[in-house]
């Protein structure tokens, strides 16, 4: 294990028990538990790292907390334009230096934009981690942020718009949040509007990321070949604890009111589906109910063995394809159904789902679908933790969130808590379609 200064050492201040690696609630014979070590440094910055045992490999990521959430109408999209940005040159890379410094490593360089958070993450082995901090440390604090660079990139995300609009079931998502949050910006589009996108400038970029892309609202998250102290060491020698702590008042964000249940339609002529998504609220992260909504979502969409697939594409044929899906938020959280169909049995297609929707409102699950839901709930949950990218998330999560870095003796005791009563109140509050917005894209409107 690697030392560092008396001074960084010093503010470590909290150590938790991690999760076992090999098996539920198990360990290697003789080997130490992961843990998930955290530290706040004196200029804002929160830092976490979980070993894992056996792997060459170290996922690195890093969270801003701004995004979409946090924009005003009319400059829908800064988040996004802002993360593409900053890949277009530093004080000491070019663009190209950028794509070139971890792929010839044979790592990988990756960004995106959430609602609530823009999240820069690199995958390197072990021995250059360094390299991949100074990376992403120069990416957050010192773009260039030139105007010839916003009028290309300008371009680029116009073109992914474009992608989007062409691409009817990704598009059908961005209507189902319209519909549901309104003018909120969880109803936002991430990518911005055309019209938004091509009104931004640099002051209204270089504002944002002089708000939010300090310390001060930052999370650092490591897992994989990594010691807490060595990556304390390696943030220090890459500058990330030179830099002030900034800002930190919250964005103002109004609070959240759901859309009654309607429907919409957006007619299409020029392709041969009908894409639908039926749905409405679902769970904030830090519910208590987050487990038995999961399997239930789980067991109504989430595989070929699920209700969903069973009934409508199995039995009846009507689909090619059908699954659910959620999202939570801080604050709240949204869940659906997707399908797409012909036109002409687009909406039997709906009344299908519908129907099973409806069955487990009101019924809830039997026992023997319960005890199965529970297994593969379970091996999902510990399947999920095997890789070091999906372990930093998990780590990262519990600052972002607040939540508890549990054990998977923990995880696993929270899903067999799950009972039928829990059940059927989690499948009466969120999955009755009678309480949904359903939405639907092509050449023919379902009802």
């Amino acid at each position: 294990m690697k030392t560092v200064s008396a001074a960084v050492a010093a503010i470590v201040v909290d150590v938790v028990d991690g999760t076992a690696v090999v098996a539920i609630g198990a360990k290697p014979l003789g080997a130490p538990a992961p843990t998930l070590h955290r530290t706040d440094l004196p200029n804002g910055l929160t830092v976490l790292s979980e070993a894992v045992p056996g792997a060459r490999s170290v996922a690195f990521g890093a969270w801003v907390r701004a995004a979409t959430l946090h924009e005003h109408p009319e400059q829908m999209g800064v988040s996004h334009l802002l993360e593409h940005m900053v890949f277009k040159g530093t004080r000491s890379r070019s663009a190209q230096e950028i794509a070139l410094s971890l792929e010839t490593l044979g790592g990988s360089l990756d960004a995106y934009t959430e609602r609530e958070h823009t999240s820069y993450q690199a995958r390197v082995l072990d021995e250059h981690l360094a390299e991949a901090a100074h990376v992403i440390g120069e990416l957050i604090f010192h773009p260039l942020l030139r105007s010839e660079d916003l009028a290309l990139e300008r371009k680029v995300i116009l073109e992914e718009i474009s992608m989007v609009e062409d691409t009817p079931d990704d598009i059908i998502f961005d209507v189902h949040n319209r519909a549901l949050w309104g003018d909120h910006p969880h109803g936002f589009a991430i990518l911005g509007t055309r019209d938004t996108v091509k009104t931004l400038d640099v002051p209204d970029i270089r504002a944002l990321h002089a708000r939010a892309y300090h310390p001060g609202r930052l999370v650092v998250a490591a897992s994989g070949r990594v010691e807490h102290e060595q990556l304390l060491e390696t943030l220090r020698q890459t500058g990330w604890m030179d830099i002030p702590k900034g800002d930190v008042t919250p964005f103002p964000v109004d609070p959240v009111e759901v859309a009654g249940p309607h429907a919409e339609h957006i007619k299409r002529k020029d392709i041969g589906q009908t894409h639908i998504v039926l749905g409405g609220q679902g769970i904030a992260h830090g519910d208590d109910r987050r487990y038995a909504f999961a399997l239930i979502d789980m067991l109504l969409g989430g595989g070929m063995s699920s209700r969903l697939f069973q009934r409508v594409r199995e039995e009846l044929g009507l689909a090619y394809s059908v699954h659910s899906f959620s999202s939570a938020y801080a604050d709240t959280g949204s869940h659906g159904v997707y399908l797409a169909s012909a036109p002409e049995t687009a909406q039997q297609a709906i009344d299908a789902v519908r129907e099973v929707l409806r069955g487990v409102a009101l019924n809830g699950l039997t026992a023997s679908e319960l005890a199965a839901g529970k297994r593969q709930l379970r091996g999902q949950l510990v399947m999920s933790m095997e890789g070091v990218s999906s372990r930093m998330y998990r780590a990262a999560t519990t600052a972002l969130y607040g939540e508890p870095f549990r054990t998977i003796d923990e995880l696993m005791a929270l899903v067999d808590a799950i009972d039928e009563d829990q059940v059927r109140d989690v499948a009466r509050d969120f999955f009755d379609p009678d309480r949904h917005i359903l939405v639907s894209l092509g050449p023919k409107a379902v009802r």
